[in-house]
């Protein structure tokens, strides 16, 4: 089968950026944009995919998320670099990110690389559309991402990999996940709508980890996709059990039901218009690799001597099998 890697462009670059501590030889920081494209080599070494998909967070992207859960993603800490070197202030700093990010962009345009943004819709919509969509029906899709909210889209032809260390990395199957959380990704949301997401800043019940949902509803292990209705009507009638899980969720359906529609990805909130607009950009891509720029544009930016032979010769073999 065809493979179609779908890259969380934030997620990688975000990782690389806290972890790099490369200076250019103009003395700034681009740890975050030059480790990203060494990523992209290991990765397109480990996957070997088809076709390569990178999609990012658009502007307001987190907006309609937040009418439903107002302090969605708020009150996150400010980024903490992974690295002893930190030359500039805090508002370089925010400006030189900006700019890596922009660069970055700018790289992946000299590639047969598909790059996605829309605004006020995020990546993880976009990525949840993509891994859907009829092209890659009946192609593998491995989704790059160490956010977990991917695991839902675990299915037989999707899988999330996460690149937790440069030497060690999770590949998770829709077996993998029911093996590990006893949850299958089909009901992974609504598992997880119940206990919440700190990452996102978005409140579960009191005292309800991904472990009790496990234990108390062990049907959600099931292929069967379950319904908010049928977490209420098992809670109902075990509800003078013993354990308070059963109460806890009964007194807080309205949380329930709020985190899920903020959590969940099977049904991706795209607007018909852009659903048009995407299936076109995926379907009139010209696949195109201008090395010479590339090239010409790490000389520019100071980034001394990289190695990016085996994802040149990767990205050649693209246009060619898209010709």
């Amino acid at each position: 089968m065809k493979r179609v890697m779908i890259i969380d462009g934030l997620n990688l670059f975000i990782r690389n950026y806290i972890a790099s501590p490369l200076i250019s030889t103009n003395g700034q920081p681009m740890g975050g944009m030059i480790g990203f494209l060494k990523s992209l080599q290991k990765l397109i070494r480990e996957v070997k995919p088809n076709e390569i998909i990178v999609v990012w967070d658009g502007p307001g992207g987190s907006r309609k998320k937040k009418t439903i859960i107002s302090n969605y993603k708020g009150g996150r800490s400010p980024i903490k670099l992974n690295r002893n070197i930190n030359l500039l202030t805090e508002d370089e700093e925010l400006k030189n990110k900006a700019w890596q990010q922009l660069r970055l962009v700018e790289y992946l345009n000299n590639f047969p690389i598909i790059q996605l943004m829309e605004a006020d819709i995020e990546a993880d919509d976009l990525i949840s559309f993509v891994s859907q969509e009829q092209k890659y029906s009946d192609w593998n899709k491995i989704i790059i991402s160490l956010d977990k909210d991917f695991i839902q889209l675990c299915n037989n032809s999707t899988i999330l990999f996460r690149p937790i260390k440069s030497d060690k990395n999770e590949i998770l199957t829709w077996k993998e996940v029911v093996k590990l959380y006893e949850i299958h990704p089909n009901n992974f949301a609504l598992a997880r709508s119940m206990a919440g997401d700190k990452s996102d800043n978005i409140t579960g019940i009191s005292g309800v980890g991904l472990k009790s949902v496990k234990k108390y509803l062990p049907f959600l292990a099931e292929e069967k996709s379950y319904l908010f209705d049928d977490i209420e009507n098992f809670c109902k009638q075990n509800q003078n059990a013993k354990t308070k899980f059963y109460k806890s969720v009964l007194d807080n359906l309205s949380l329930i039901h709020n985190n899920y529609l903020a959590m969940q990805l099977y049904l991706p909130n795209i607007s018909p218009l852009v659903t048009r607009k995407i299936r076109d950009i995926i379907s009139q891509f010209k696949f195109e690799l201008n090395k010479t720029e590339t090239e010409k544009m790490l000389y520019q930016d100071g980034a001394g001597e990289n190695n990016f032979q085996d994802m040149y010769v990767a990205f050649k073999k693209m246009v060619v099998d898209n010709k």
